[in-house]
């Protein structure tokens, strides 16, 4: 077993970046990455005051506005700042990606892999009081932490969360918004049970019981995957829910609709084999080494992960309108999953075009193997890996 940096390696895992062409010293920037922070715009001014408070200096990142590293050994959850919701630790390089997407005042935006949610708090953020996201994930557990993340930064006015498998999700978003009067007369309309009221966390008593009874059928039979819709847990006042009916929300339109109706802007941080996340790959001393061989160096988990990515990637763009950019990010350094995914999808969609990145122009990455596409990495970059790729839509 190779020792890095303090950090051993073993064999197969050596193997496996020879044969990806990445260098193993990758691995050696693990004690000298900082730990990034992203704080809420009309936060900027209590720099001092968290300077204090953690006992080290904020280093304002110049390329990426509003983000700030600190010394890696740097615990920052519990400062008095991150407990108020004025900031939230996310990497440099996710940031980059979000901000790859050029987000402008007004856009639609689909997460498609959104659990954790950091890069879906910056979205919004961009955003301010226009435009709307929606988040998107297939695991209930890590969406409802995106959910609490929302709200502990009070940001989740415009925003609705779904618990759906992002290679079938359907929905485009709902335009437009409600004043304070169109609120109160839904609200008092409590006889209609179906319409979308304003959300509240305590849920009425026939929905939980509904809800108990679907669970209860769900453990006795197996339902087709087509059957489920969405499952919608969290929407702001001012998402377009308030006021529908289920049957309207989850109308799906057909392709000719999407094209002008869809997202602005889609975001696909695709699940992958996490290989470019220097940290993650340290639980693996933890977890034990052997893990590593089920979870990053099994060719079937590659190749099934190859396919879900490019299934991702595929939904993302059906559900672009034309004219609209799509971002596909994933922390893997791996050519299967990223340039090759990338030119599967490219040969069969004559109406998707790679764009350059203009903001790239100022970032410490490098080119991957296609023009127009971006690597992050520890040594180059400072930040932890990940690769970026921008689209837009073309007219047919």
């Amino acid at each position: 077993m190779a020792e890095t940096s303090g950090l051993p390696l073993p064999g197969p895992f050596l193997d496996f970046l020879e044969a990806n062409g990445l260098n193993p010293a990758i691995y050696t920037a693990s004690n000298s990455i900082p730990r990034y922070i992203r704080l809420k715009p009309g936060s900027e001014s209590l720099t001092e005051e968290i300077e204090a408070e953690m006992q080290c200096k904020l280093e304002r990142v110049g390329w990426l506005p509003g983000f700030y590293s600190l010394p890696p050994q740097i615990q920052i959850a519990s400062s008095q700042a991150y407990k108020e919701g004025k900031m939230y630790g996310v990497d440099a390089a996710s940031g980059a990606a979000v901000l790859a997407l050029d987000v402008s005042v007004g856009d639609h935006v689909l997460d498609l892999c959104a659990a954790p949610g950091a890069k879906l708090c910056m979205i919004l953020d961009l955003l301010g009081d226009s435009g709307s996201v929606t988040g998107v994930d297939v695991a209930s557990h890590r969406l409802a932490a995106c959910r609490t993340m929302i709200q502990k930064y009070g940001i989740g006015d415009r925003c609705r969360l779904f618990v759906s498998d992002g290679t079938k999700f359907s929905l485009i978003p709902v335009k437009g918004c409600w004043d304070s009067t169109s609120f109160q007369q839904v609200n008092q309309n409590w006889g209609g049970d179906d319409v979308f009221k304003e959300w509240t966390s305590r849920r009425p008593w026939k929905e939980r019981k509904r809800k108990a009874k679907t669970r209860k059928s769900s453990s006795l039979k197996v339902v087709a995957e087509s059957d489920h819709l969405p499952e919608l847990i969290f929407y702001g006042r001012n998402s377009g829910v308030v006021g529908l009916t289920k049957s309207e929300l989850h109308q799906s339109p057909p392709d000719s609709e999407v094209s002008s109706n869809g997202y602005d802007k889609v975001l696909v941080d695709a699940e992958c084999t996490h290989d470019g996340s220097i940290r993650h790959v340290q639980k693996f001393e933890q977890w034990g080494w052997e893990t590593l061989n089920q979870r990053v160096l099994n060719a079937e988990r590659t190749d099934n992960l190859t396919t879900l990515q490019l299934n991702l990637l595929r939904n993302g763009f059906r559900l672009l309108k034309v004219g609209g950019s799509l971002v596909y990010s994933t922390c893997s350094l791996t050519v299967c999953q990223n340039e090759e995914v990338i030119m599967r999808f490219l040969a069969e969609n004559a109406s998707a075009e790679l764009l350059e990145i203009d903001a790239a122009r100022d970032w410490p990455c490098r080119s991957g193997s296609i023009p127009k596409t971006l690597r992050f990495d520890p040594v180059v970059s400072k930040t932890s890996g990940l690769f970026v790729a921008k689209f837009t839509k073309l007219s047919p």
